[in-house]
């Protein structure tokens, strides 16, 4: 019979971590496992610091090396289900996937299994070949009917970097949407604050005056093409509020196909007055797509780990490929 062989990792320590203590290293490191697990795995002699074992009060310093042996299995398991993923990339430190729509990114409220962070952990349970020694990492995040490219870090030095760049604007990212009407300008910004808005619904935002806590917002927009009703766009936000998009084309009288929420000019749609942002829904739309026309078709940023500029673009998913597809015969018709 083979025997088990406990898995090993080892760790460089870097400045960002240098002077703490040794199983709150290894905890920022091993996300699947409590500080209790690891601290017993710090006491049975399983971590050693520049060859030396280690002690559980030790502290590390820049430049160390730590190993662990992983002689107990982790205890904070996001549940694994498998799904199918279309990856955009992926090395050591960082996965890009393109997410479908009716998908919400990572547990909440009562749907703690069918996310993308529990497929996520399955397919990394597959390629590790052992459960829960990678955990995905969110930096970001899509609404779940916006489909698209969106980065998830696999290590503790990418997630913390990759997160920074998230929260300093320093990353681009490029979104197609179909919106209502035809806009005449061929590209503009839209500056207006967004908060939270005063309906009732936490998830709703708006940039009306009465907007609670409203915050600067900028979304950069090019007109791609134009249909008789509709026009497709290619918006670039330069700050990151939720629902930014959606809301800023609805203010100016653009709302998105499908957009469950947001009408013209500040108004929502009162069917979904009851649903909660996270809830799986429908919407008729007279056209192939049954949800907001959204999709995150390109992201760019320096990689948290070699830091060299990276571009990953999301393929567009079919039904907004045959949406696009219906409003151009459309036009041809009507020419």
């Amino acid at each position: 019979m083979p025997t088990f062989s406990p898995p090993t990792f080892e760790f460089i320590v870097d400045r960002s971590l240098s002077g703490i203590r040794i199983d709150s290293f290894l905890i920022k490191h091993l996300r699947n496992y409590t500080p209790w697990r690891i601290q017993r795995i710090v006491a049975a002699g399983g971590v050693r610091i520049n060859n030396a074992v280690a002690e559980q009060t030790d502290r590390i310093f820049k430049g160390q090396t730590v190993s662990v042996r992983l002689i107990e299995a982790p205890d904070k398991l996001l549940a694994p289900k498998e799904m199918e993923l279309e990856i955009i990339y992926q090395d050591e430190w960082l996965i890009v996937v393109n997410k479908p729509a009716d998908l919400i990114v990572h547990p909440v409220g009562e749907e703690q299994s069918r996310t993308l962070a529990n497929g996520l952990q399955h397919f990394l349970d597959q390629q590790t070949g052992t459960k829960g020694i990678l955990r995905p990492g969110m930096v970001h995040r899509l609404d779940r009917q916006t489909s698209g490219a969106i980065a998830v870090a696999l290590t503790y030095n990418a997630h913390a970097k990759l997160a920074g760049e998230f929260e300093a604007s320093r990353v681009s990212k490029s979104y197609l949407a179909i919106v209502e009407g035809v806009i005449e300008r061929d590209e503009g910004r839209i500056d207006r604050p967004i908060g939270k808005a005063r309906s009732g619904m936490h998830v709703l935002m708006s940039c009306r005056p009465d907007a609670v806590k409203a915050r600067n917002s900028k979304t950069n927009f090019r007109v791609l093409e134009r249909f008789p009703n509709h026009t497709l766009v290619l918006a670039r936000p330069v700050t990151g509020r939720n629902h930014q998009i959606r809301v800023h084309f609805a203010h100016i009288g653009h709302p998105l196909i499908g957009d469950e929420f947001y009408k013209a000019h500040g108004k929502f749609h009162p069917n979904y007055a009851d649903l909660n942002d996270g809830e799986s829904r429908t919407v008729e739309t007279g056209f192939p797509i049954k949800r907001h026309a959204l999709h995150a078709v390109q992201l760019e940023f320096a990689h948290p780990i070699t830091s060299r500029w990276e571009t990953f673009i999301a393929p567009l998913p079919s039904d907004f490929l045959q949406t696009l597809g219906k409003l151009r015969k459309q036009q041809v018709v009507q020419r």
